[in-house]
């Protein structure tokens, strides 16, 4: 059990000085058609070996608030407090250079984009080193040994030769301990981690939670930024719930979100999927009847299947990985089939090959019974139609020249009438709850989860029997998540359309699938009913995933 002294407890007079101590903050954009107050009259104090976390959606001020306590409010910001105080320095009034001389060494700062965080001209080993460097803070001859220490206590493998490696040659979890390992290589103060987990697999983000508890227990303050309310509970002491940049409440991690006393707080924690939410709407009060569901059809011949399918990669130095190893499913009509593992367990490449964008090297994927890799020419359109995809990047995969309008109707071109595919447009805007309005809006003007429903809508527009859906929720909020989640059940119930749920979260999956195949290193090692699966694993690796599920529990040694 552990000695570290709970929040309340390092609450009274004997506790240490704030490491950050923040009073009445504001943060405003001024722009040439409108002003933003981004934040509006935060108190924050951080001790040391605390960890206090901001949560809240999009737009709810969080990461700019994090961004400005390390000096980077973003162009045109500007900031006032009645208090900003880093490590005893007054930084209301700092300079450019004067934060230089505190990020780093008083103050370090994870972000959620490791690869986009790291130089990828740099091997890792002098990523790490410029921290030490620039602050001076050791001889020369000794700035490898830190950069070693560091990775050995993000427990990076094998630190000695893969310091020498590229962001690019790394996975994404070791990219991020190797972020980690560059913020604490100074021995900061204060540790800011923005959303420092998000679309990490489940149990990467477990290890990278145990780090950043560690850095706590060590001593280290930490404020972390993130909108999953699980991760919170894994590891703050208390919580600021933000909206429209104020905070609405703030308390004790168990308190708040055990015993909320905001509303807003309380749609959070209702919008969390997770086996309890099984079968009520996630983004309303649970009071909503879900749409009458058509059924999936076990009896009748599979929409979409995959027959001892196998194929592999070539990598340098003549050597070939196995990316999926004699896979077998089917998907019938209405059914939903969740397919869950690791990054690199081979759940995208069994997408690829069953939406027919990647041929096997034997086996054979079949769309309405017929062979991709024998159809026809004149039925391999047809086939397309049968079976589209939806990504976690909608506005990655839009043309960013065309508006909603455009974007829906593009795959009807071709297969109707100008008439008919205005008609059938707005028939799937209806479906997916988008105004008609926003034919005319573009992409980027558009919220995450509308551009998320647009491409629903887009899935749509041919009627197909299946949507292959690769991990469509995982960068949203909770609460877009839970509309996005509510409408694809909506819609399955409604229209009969098989759902393919590959995603890392095994929350979501357990809240929306009828059944789950389980995948590492390429091959099925578990598949069943995702309640039976889930409840009662048979295979190792299926309980190795469930135990490093972050849920909302009371921690040990919490207030």
């Amino acid at each position: 059990m552990s000695t570290r002294p709970s929040a309340a407890a390092r609450d009274d007079r004997t506790s240490p000085e704030p490491v950050l101590a923040v009073r009445d903050l504001h943060v405003r954009f001024s722009g040439r058609h409108r002003s933003v107050h981004a934040v509006r009259g935060i108190d924050l104090a951080v001790r040391p070996g605390e960890a206090v976390a901001i949560v809240g959606e999009s737009g709810s001020g969080k990461s700019v608030t994090a961004r400005t306590l390390v000096g980077l409010p973003g162009r045109g910001a500007e900031v006032s407090s009645a208090e900003f105080r880093i490590g005893g320095v007054d930084a209301r009034d700092l300079s450019e250079a004067g934060w230089r001389r505190i990020r780093g060494r008083q103050v370090g700062l994870v972000l959620q984009d490791a690869l986009g965080s790291l130089d990828p001209l740099r091997p890792i080993r002098r990523e790490i080193a410029e921290v030490v460097t620039t602050h001076r803070l050791l001889p020369r001859a000794r700035v490898g040994s830190r950069v070693l220490e560091s990775l050995e206590l993000v427990g990076f493998p094998d630190p000695a030769v893969r310091a020498d490696q590229y962001p690019h040659q790394l996975s994404g979890g070791l990219r991020q301990r190797a972020l980690i390992a560059s913020a604490i290589a100074g021995e900061p103060d204060l540790l800011v981690a923005d959303e420092p987990t998000t679309a990490l697999d489940v149990t990467v983000q477990a290890q990278i939670l145990d780090l950043l508890a560690q850095r706590r227990d060590a001593g280290t303050a930490l404020l972390l930024i993130s909108h999953d309310l699980a991760v919170v509970s894994r590891v703050a002491d208390r919580v600021l719930v933000m909206r429209d940049g104020v905070v609405v409440e703030a308390g004790p991690t168990a308190q708040v979100l055990g015993d909320p006393t905001h509303e807003y707080t309380k749609r959070l924690l209702r919008a969390v999927p997770s086996a309890a939410t099984r079968g009520r709407r996630l983004s309303d009060d649970g009071d909503t009847t879900p749409a009458t569901r058509q059924g999936a059809d076990t009896g009748g011949p599979a929409v979409l299947e995959a027959e001892l399918v196998r194929t592999s990669f070539d990598l340098p130095g003549h050597r070939s990985l196995v990316a999926v190893d004699g896979v077998s499913l089917a998907v019938r009509p209405g059914q939903r089939l969740g397919i869950v593992g690791e990054s690199g367990s081979g759940k995208s490449t069994l997408a690829r090959i069953l939406l027919g964008l990647q041929a096997p090297d034997s086996g054979s994927a079949r769309v309405l019974g017929v062979d991709w890799s024998r159809a026809p020419r004149e039925d391999r359109a047809r086939l397309r139609r049968a079976v589209q995809f939806i990504s976690q990047d909608p506005l990655g995969s839009f043309d960013p020249r065309y508006p909603v309008g455009e974007l829906v109707e593009e795959p009807l071109r071709g297969v109707l009438p100008a008439a008919e595919r205005r008609q059938r447009v707005l028939e799937v805007l209806a479906l997916t709850q988008l105004e008609p309005d926003l034919l005319t809006a573009m992409p980027r003007d558009l919220s995450g989860g509308q551009r998320q429903r647009v491409s629903i809508a887009r899935a749509l527009a041919l009627r197909p029997s299946v949507l292959v859906c690769d991990e469509p929720v995982s960068a949203l909020d909770v609460s877009i998540q839970a509309q996005v989640l509510d409408l694809l059940d909506d819609l399955n119930r409604r229209t009969g359309t098989a759902l393919v749920f590959i995603s890392h979260d095994l929350g979501v999956v357990h809240h929306l699938v009828d059944d789950v195949v389980v995948m590492q290193d390429g091959r099925v090692v578990e598949s069943g009913p995702v309640t039976a699966v889930f409840d009662r694993p048979a295979h190792a690796y299926t309980r190795q995933l469930l135990a490093a599920v972050p849920r909302l529990t009371r921690r040990q040694g919490a207030a």
